[in-house]
């Protein structure tokens, strides 16, 4: 793997080394780590989880209907206008570069890789291994050769696995047309990347506004919510927002969470920041990545929900393989 990702000019997210976020944090250092594997706080999930739900999704969704289906953790079918765009793909049995270590799914993908679609868009919004999966991204590139749209330097990343890979890659504030009446403009996210120990910071980190015919999305991969700045300048700059992809888990424990992470506390303030109309979060219940319970995110959520007076079917959650159609 190349030790530098991208050559650009110095910008205020880039120094000419490393990226990074003028808004944000920077990622916890190694004594961090120590201490939270010392505390030994994580909750103990079930090994595997049987899926209520299976979807088989149609070829295509003409027209303005989105269908929108939940893969699991921050992967998303979404189908409109004829076209098929996924979300930080993850078929793989785990989030590593290793096929023996790391972390392992806790139930299958909710849909079955053969009962997916031709896919047009791959959205990557980082380098994280549970978001930038290089084998699923060679399966769907030798079946399908999909358009592959990532921030600065993940293109690198993606090609160096298989060269004729068809990744592109954006800054934040360029929009990217992927025709159809549909378009994508990449902005700041409060994350960070890193693919092993020499490379942290190296290659950009995202949030998408998927512009479509029907109306707007927001979608967020990993993000701290901060003091919600990102949220109000997207609604600023790019709303109305008719729809955000939110991410609700992998937040515990707050002390080395909070800064990358949102809870669904902050979820649930991103959401009124944004101004939108619907949510659907995610980013939970696959991979266990931080301490909190598998059910923790969901009954959260619940709970934000009904503290910020959001009615149910305006900021769901759904098990893989369930479908939410607009």
């Amino acid at each position: 793997m190349p030790f530098t990702y991208y050559d650009g000019p110095v910008s205020d997210h880039f120094d000419g080394t490393r990226f990074f976020d003028k808004n944000g944090m920077p990622p916890k250092h190694f004594a961090d780590q120590w201490r939270w594997y010392r505390e030994g706080n994580k909750a103990q999930w079930p090994a595997r989880v049987e899926n209520e739900f299976a979807d088989t999704p149609p070829a295509r969704v003409p027209g303005n209907t989105w269908r929108i289906s939940h893969v699991g953790h921050a992967t998303n079918l979404i189908q409109t206008v004829g076209l098929n765009i996924i979300t930080d793909p993850v078929w793989s049995e785990r989030a590593s570069p290793f096929s023996f270590a790391g972390p392992k799914r806790a139930c299958d993908p909710g849909i079955a890789f053969d009962k997916l679609p031709k896919i047009d868009i791959v959205l990557i919004t980082h380098n994280h291994y549970d978001h930038l999966d290089a084998a699923t991204l060679m399966r769907l590139h030798e079946r399908d050769q999909p358009r592959i749209v990532a921030p600065l330097g993940n293109d690198t990343i993606i090609k160096s696995y298989d060269s004729t890979m068809r990744a592109e890659a954006y800054d934040w504030g360029q929009r990217a047309d992927l025709g159809n009446g549909l378009a994508v403009t990449l902005l700041p996210a409060r994350h960070w990347s890193a693919r092993g120990l020499r490379d942290r910071n190296k290659a950009l980190w995202c949030a998408f506004v998927i512009e479509t015919p029907a109306g707007k999305i927001y979608h967020a991969g990993d993000t701290g919510y901060g003091e919600g700045q990102h949220f109000r300048e997207a609604r600023e700059k790019h709303g109305p927002f008719r729809f955000a992809i939110l991410p609700v888990g992998a937040y515990e424990p707050r002390w080395f969470m909070r800064d990358q992470h949102m809870n669904p506390d902050d979820a649930v303030k991103s959401f009124g920041d944004l101004g939108a109309e619907y949510a659907l979060g995610h980013h939970y219940g696959v991979f266990q990545l931080t301490d909190e319970a598998i059910d923790a995110p969901v009954k959260a959520l619940i709970e934000a929900r009904a503290a910020a007076d959001i009615a149910p079917e305006n900021f769901r959650v759904l098990k893989p393989g369930e479908v939410w159609e607009l």
